[in-house]
């Protein structure tokens, strides 16, 4: 491959999508290392990990499975005529090993891992992994000052904790991030909150600390540029984290994943939401809870490569 194209997905004209070692989108593989690590400046990143998953595990397959349905991404956004290997060095900078036996090891393996993005200057595009993934990422990333952060998903994550006193797990990062000074929490919007609760423990933390949820009912009234009008507004022009988690989407269009919730958006819908996130500072954005066991079809690996396709476009937006 040529100096001019290194960092170019390959074609499908030049080699079909069934064929070759699959990345991300077919983008070179640029581990850390790599001569032209340095040179990358959106590295998209696999976190196989699931030990935070309290019910049905899977994610940690997410990763592998996200690679192979990637090679379906072609190179220019069907709307905007973006062509984001071209306007930044993408790479597959590969997965972050974790250890499968200890939380505690895990995150601070993945937290190492990205915070030496940030110091190559590196912005990551994250494929998980449950959503615990998120808060190493967040420790990493928001080292100088908290990020704001727009989180798609029919959950908070904001609980203290589960089982009487288990402080990690997928239903508490954002607790973590914000008692741990990651977040800001006057700059974070939560949309598409949804679904059977325990109790309103993870409502009342948000409200005590002037986190804005926006429940699945107002987003369908309200419909999605207003609401995300007001999500940028939220975010403003400071340093902006976005999670998406894959259950956010209804589970007609999206099955698999652990804990699934009905009422929410159509697949259009979530690539919609990722369309009206350009124009914020975007410094790392994230797609969780993705899980093979349950995506018979591929279907749902499917739509999170779509929304990663978005997200990252966004970045560049």
């Amino acid at each position: 491959m040529s100096e001019d194209t290194f960092f170019h997905p390959v074609s499908g004209f030049e080699l079909p999508r069934f064929a070759g070692v699959p990345t991300f989108m077919r983008l070179p593989h640029v581990p850390p290392g790599h001569p032209r690590f340095s040179e990358v400046q959106i590295g998209l990143v696999g976190v196989p990990w699931d030990s935070g998953t309290t019910n049905r595990p899977g994610p940690r397959h997410g990763p592998r499975q996200l690679r192979d349905a990637s090679t379906m991404i072609r190179a220019q956004h069907p709307v905007t005529g973006l062509r984001p290997f071209e306007a930044a060095r993408c790479a597959d900078l590969g997965d972050v090993g974790p250890n499968p036996a200890d939380i505690q090891d895990s995150l601070e393996r993945i937290a190492a891992f990205y915070s030496d993005l940030r110091t190559a200057g590196i912005r990551p595009m994250t494929a998980g992994g449950d959503h615990l993934t998120s808060l190493p990422i967040l420790r990493a990333l928001a080292k100088d000052e908290p990020l704001g952060m727009v989180h798609f998903d029919s959950h908070t994550d904001l609980y203290r904790s589960y089982f009487g006193g288990t402080m990690y797990t997928h239903g508490t990062p954002f607790r973590r991030a914000v008692e741990e000074g990651l977040l800001d929490p006057s700059r974070v919007v939560m949309i598409g909150i949804r679904g059977t609760a325990y109790d309103t423990e993870d409502r009342d933390f948000a409200k005590s600390v002037g986190i804005r949820v926006i429940p699945i009912e107002e987003f369908h009234d309200r419909g999605i540029a207003d609401v995300m009008a007001e999500a940028r507004e939220i975010a403003g022009t400071g340093e902006t984290y976005v999670s998406y988690d894959i259950d956010f989407v209804d589970p007609t269009f999206a099955p698999g994943t652990g804990t699934p919730e009905v009422g929410g958006p159509n697949s259009f819908q979530a690539l919609q939401v990722c369309r009206e996130l350009a124009g914020l500072n975007i410094v790392g954005a994230d797609m969780v809870e993705v899980s093979p066991p349950f995506d018979a079809s591929g279907g749902t690996a499917f739509l999170g490569v779509s929304i990663m396709f978005e997200l990252l476009c966004a970045m560049l937006a």
